[in-house]
């Protein structure tokens, strides 16, 4: 009996011992996920970090803006262009100068967008009405109600319309976030000047005189217009009274001689349905001083499309505009 006494005793600490050994394991496993659950908690609970913010400079000073807008309202036609080219639909502009309401180069890119009046008198209602979190204008156009448009979202202003495209679209580009899309695009349409440049040779020589009509005045157009800037760049000639760093000269008849050159292009603005802007140019043209021109006299009186030439004075106007001169110059 003492010997089976002492083997079921034996038996009885091993089984015991063992279950000690289970219950020691179960143990230290559930101690070993608690850091793990732990860290896990912690990290779902840590906030998302938010957007970076940036500072841009502008012609109202600066304007902090958060990641990458969304809902952007335009107020100028160049500036619509800009946004395009960077794709980036804006959710309201400014009606193109001539079209209803967007120019035939971008209306196919603008279907959905809200018009907010025009460029020279924007809407604030519809504006505040679209809850833009960003507003682009410019300081000439839109300075007296730059203070409301900055009490709906944030606002950056351009500082000028005249001379070189190139510096708003820089500022456009960067406020909504594209900066290094607008630099590539810059540099293409760089890269199709040079080239365009280079095959012009001597055609370069030819002196080109700009001028518009309208009703009310006649101008010739200088090195800081629209497409002055580029007839620049591409290096052609201007005759005299035009290759000044200036942006217009309205003329008098008397002043008719400052629109010679080796060729003219002229255009001519006129409200929708009416035509006294062409009138005015086939009065200006049948004048004698006119007549004795050189322009005149070679038959190199040629009409384009104001749109290209000066209105709405963005990236693909300016392509367009490069393609027009291509095609005078027979560049192949």
């Amino acid at each position: 009996m003492s010997s089976v006494f002492r083997k079921k005793s034996w038996l009885l600490m091993l089984t015991l011992s063992a279950f000690l050994l289970v219950l020691s394991a179960c143990g230290g496993s559930k101690t070993a996920d608690t850091p793990a659950s732990t860290t896990s908690e912690t990290k779902e609970s840590t906030p998302v970090a938010t957007e970076e913010s940036r500072t841009i400079q502008h012609a109202m000073g600066e304007e902090t803006i958060k990641g990458t807008p969304e809902r952007v309202v335009i107020l100028t036609n160049e500036g619509t262009e800009a946004l395009l080219t960077v794709g980036v639909k804006p959710v309201g502009a400014v009606q193109s100068w001539v079209g209803d309401p967007w120019y035939d180069h971008i209306k196919a890119d603008m279907e959905g967008v809200e018009v907010v009046g025009e460029e020279t008198q924007p809407n604030v209602e519809l504006i505040a009405g679209l809850k833009p979190d960003l507003i682009i204008g410019n300081k000439v156009r839109h300075e007296k109600i730059y203070d409301q448009l900055k009490q709906i979202a944030p606002t950056v202003f351009s500082e000028d319309l005249a001379g070189d495209w190139k510096i708003n679209f820089a500022l456009y580009t960067d406020a909504v976030n594209k900066k290094a899309e607008g630099e590539k695009a810059i540099a293409d349409f760089d890269k199709r000047v040079e080239e365009v440049k280079s095959k012009l040779g001597d055609k370069a020589n030819t002196k080109v005189s700009i001028v518009r009509f309208t009703a009310g005045d006649v101008r010739t157009y200088m090195k800081q217009t629209f497409s002055g800037v580029l007839l620049d760049q591409l290096g052609i000639a201007r005759p005299e009274e035009q290759d000044k760093d200036e942006f217009i000269e309205k003329l008098t008849k008397e002043r008719i001689p400052a629109m010679d050159g080796d060729v003219m292009f002229y255009f001519t603005q006129d409200d929708p349905g009416s035509t006294e802007a062409e009138k005015a140019s086939q009065e200006w043209m049948n004048e004698p001083l006119f007549k004795s021109l050189n322009v005149a006299k070679n038959n190199e009186v040629h009409k384009v499309s104001e749109v290209v030439w000066n209105l709405a004075g963005g990236y693909q106007a300016a392509n367009l505009l490069l393609d027009e001169i291509v095609t005078y110059f027979e560049v192949k």
